[in-house]
């Protein structure tokens, strides 16, 4: 059955995100130092994240929305401190920039652009990246987030948005990404083909394997022409 849709999970499949995690937590810490220096001395980058993590415990129904969780660890750490709950606001805003200060890998793009007019692309992410402060916008039909749709990978919820939003039938849309139970088993189980990005050369640990293995997004191609995209290959995407 041709391919019509390619999903793409984003923070590890397009980019490495704990490098880029850890300067914004960084940043934001040495921020605090400079304007509220009780809360820096009390809450290091570890401790902050301790809380982060004790704050998703405590509200299970907003646990997927990481937005969330890191500005209610900032009000909390604020009020903890004796400063006003507007601190972070401020810190949530820096960290943000920092969060978007990112440089997809070397095969991100080219293989995006060739895609993008043959299949209409996803974007189903748990994190809280926004595309078009990326610039990455135009490589995407769709763009769907754990807060957005309110529930995270994986959940069948983001990947029956997904079918929705590409107006494909699941066995009509091959899923791509690193994490082996958020987007392998995740989409696996709703019924989409499973493409796991493994650039690490890590074994496979998990249940049911996906359909395809890759070490880089330029093996993606020859993966969707064995998977019967070759029937579609002169199909243009409306808008594209």
């Amino acid at each position: 059955m041709p391919i019509k849709a390619v999903t793409f999970d984003l923070d590890d499949t397009l980019w490495a995100i704990a490098p880029v995690i850890e300067r914004a937590e960084r940043l934001v810490h040495e921020w605090f130092e400079r304007r509220y220096p009780r809360l820096a001395l009390r809450y290091g980058v570890d401790a902050m994240r301790a809380l982060r993590t004790d704050v998703a415990r405590r509200n299970p129904d907003a646990a997927h929305d990481l937005g969330f969780l890191r500005r209610e660890t900032f009000r909390i750490a604020a009020l903890e401190c004796g400063y006003d709950a507007s601190a972070a606001d401020g810190a949530y805003a820096l960290f943000m920039t920092a969060r978007h200060d990112l440089t997809p890998f070397d095969d991100v793009l080219p293989v995006l652009d060739g895609l993008r007019r043959r299949y209409r692309l996803g974007a189903l992410s748990n994190g809280n990246a926004d595309l078009r402060r990326l610039g990455l916008g135009a490589y995407f039909h769709f763009a769907l987030s754990a807060h957005g749709v309110g529930r995270a990978k994986p959940h069948r919820a983001m990947f029956e948005r997904a079918c929705a939003a590409a107006g494909a039938r699941p066995e009509e849309i091959v899923h791509v990404g690193d994490h082996p139970e958020h987007d392998v088993q995740g989409a696996a189980r709703a019924g989409l083909r499973t493409v796991w990005v493994n650039r690490d050369a890590r074994p496979w640990e998990r249940g049911r394997r996906p359909d395809a293995e890759i070490t880089g997004l330029h093996d993606l191609e020859a993966v969707l022409q064995r998977f019967g995209a070759g029937s579609g290959a002169d199909r243009r995407v409306p808008g594209s």
